[in-house]
């Protein structure tokens, strides 16, 4: 995520109020922790993609291509099937980038009931690489997200949604949220289908066990379903933080007038640092924040977008 340095830059550009306004979604007894998806897969593909092995996945790289190759792979495992003609979409990086191109790997699942109408679920799976002979492997930063994506494969597996769901496992966010926005300007689909993006960047440890959403500040229509959201295991769920509204790849979607909800968490120690490793995320708040975050989706799939 780029978080601090982008939203710096973004505020200059832009005359959104960049003042934090958090707001704790009203208090309730946590429910019991019932999973949609296998806990055990979860963490597997997080340690997977945080592993050494991927050399941080720096866009462009060795390393982003193994990470590109094992999302593929575990798309058309569950199930998952491109939205065009193949799961990669190339677009170019600008000029000033020593790496030319990037690839954003984008499935789909069909919906049911409105299967022209698109929710888009996003997360990005490049980090910063390896810098000066250490590898910054992001495990929270954003191999979280993408290990959510493939939980939310597997609950389409058993649970078809009504609408078209597109999974978006985002490039080049570190460079400038590249992947995303040339995603929006070029979305396959007619962009109009596209009616809301979740994007999930940051969501496996925190240490007060607080998930922010952010959008319901925009978006008012995603307020009550934020509000009146049960919440799994001891999750604390709220809304704020509204200077992150161009932190992450839900920028571009909140540009072109797509609804979005930013679910993440506060910085931590080990934020963009190469100790954001597996070992330091918190397994039982990530968890409950995934399934947290599917259970926003199944309220929001019963709605009219």
């Amino acid at each position: 995520m780029l978080r601090l340095r982008f939203f710096l830059l973004i505020c200059g550009l832009f005359t959104y109020n960049c003042i934090s306004q958090n707001t704790t979604v009203a208090e309730r007894a946590p429910t019991k922790a019932l999973y949609d998806f296998s806990k055990e897969a979860l963490l597997k593909h997080v340690k997977e993609l945080s592993s050494d092995a991927y050399e941080g996945r720096e866009t462009g790289t060795a390393g982003a291509t193994k990470a590109k190759n094992y999302i593929v792979a575990e798309f058309e495992k569950l199930g998952v099937q491109p939205l065009g003609k193949t799961f990669i979409q190339t677009f170019p990086l600008p000029k000033n980038k020593k790496i030319e191109k990037g690839e954003n790997i984008i499935g789909f699942i069909k919906g049911s009931e409105k299967p022209d109408a698109y929710i888009v679920i996003s997360a990005h799976y490049d980090h910063e690489g390896i810098k000066q002979g250490k590898i910054y492997n992001g495990a929270d930063d954003d191999a979280s997200g993408i290990s959510a994506l493939f939980a939310f494969a597997e609950y389409f597996q058993k649970h078809p949604p009504k609408h078209s769901v597109i999974l978006a496992a985002f490039d080049a966010e570190e460079k400038g949220l590249v992947g995303s926005f040339f995603y929006v300007k070029n979305p396959i689909v007619k962009k109009e289908q596209l009616k809301l993006n979740i994007n999930m960047d940051m969501i496996s440890r925190s240490d007060k066990k607080e998930l922010y959403a952010v959008g319901p500040q925009y978006y008012k229509q995603l307020k009550p379903v934020v509000e009146n959201l049960k919440t799994s295991g001891d999750i604390n769920l709220k809304i704020g933080h509204k200077e992150w509204t161009y932190a992450s790849d839900h920028a571009g979607f909140h540009k072109a007038k797509i609804p979005f909800i930013y679910f993440g968490v506060e910085d931590h120690k080990d934020y963009h640092k190469p100790t954001d490793d597996f070992e330091n995320i918190h397994p039982a708040f990530y968890t409950n924040a995934v399934q947290t975050i599917t259970t926003f989706f199944k309220a929001i799939d019963q709605k009219k977008l």
